[in-house]
């Protein structure tokens, strides 16, 4: 099962913080496809099996950033 999901992210702004956010979803077995808009402040990305949304957000906070 293949789902696609999208994240309000808080506290980009630069190409670097894209960078970032991207390698942190990237890192997360079951998500595919990371696509990271800064105009926007969203990322999204496939869920191709089930992750948990605390450790979605754990890994952005990780990163320096912040799930809305």
């Amino acid at each position: 099962m293949k789902s696609w999901q999208l994240l309000k992210i808080k506290g980009m702004s630069c190409n670097h913080c894209v960078k970032a956010v991207t390698k942190a979803l990237n890192e997360i077995e079951g998500i595919k496809n990371v696509k990271v808009d800064l105009d926007k402040a969203e990322a999204s990305y496939d869920e191709v099996k089930p992750v948990s949304m605390n450790t979605i957000r754990e890994r952005i906070e990780k990163a320096g950033y912040e799930v809305e």
